[in-house]
């Protein structure tokens, strides 16, 4: 018979669940709690939280939330980073804690915007340059056309102008005799 307390444990992971954007799966076996809170910290600053969660909870708790891919990310131990904002965010925050400290985290697989990554292409998403340097790029393809275009259109009558100067100039100047 459940307890009160994993009751409300439940319930409060099934909320998680559907509020989350994002969630990865890592096996965090090995790992020192001095890290575990340099990780917490660093993923509360991009808006995310990691909370070991037994898995006979979690699996009720996706139940409860209706998502069929949660037990998917649920093997042996198991860490989540949970992320509200933007995916991407978190994803580099988590692999980049990794690189940077060397911790004993494998990442497994990923949910992210209701869709299942694997550990390889969770690890490709985290490659993925910011989403405003990418906005930046797309405007910029879009407008250099644009940009060529009036370079082209201004030489040409820069171009144009030159002869013009040119050809007055021998008109203007006096004939040789």
């Amino acid at each position: 018979m459940p307890t009160d307390a994993k009751r409300r444990t439940t319930a409060e992971l099934a909320e998680v669940f559907t509020r989350a954007t994002v969630a990865i799966a890592a096996d965090f076996s090995g790992m020192p709690v001095n890290q575990m809170t340099q990780l917490r910290r660093r993923l509360r600053e991009n808006g995310a939280e990691f909370r070991v969660v037994k898995n006979r909870i979690a699996l009720l708790a996706a139940d409860q939330a209706g998502s069929d891919l949660y037990p998917q990310l649920l093997a042996g131990v198991t860490g989540m980073a949970l992320g509200y904002g933007d995916p991407v965010s978190v994803v580099k925050a988590l692999d980049g804690y990794v690189r940077e400290t060397r911790a004993p985290l494998k990442v497994r697989n990923a949910i992210v915007d209701g869709r299942l990554y694997s550990a390889e292409q969770t690890a490709a998403l985290a490659a993925v340059p910011p989403r405003e340097e990418l906005l930046a790029r797309l405007l910029g393809q879009m407008n250099a056309p644009v940009a060529r275009l009036a370079g082209a259109l201004n030489s040409t009558i820069g171009q144009l102008a030159v002869v013009l100067a040119r050809r007055a100039e021998q008109l203007e100047a006096p004939e040789p005799a």
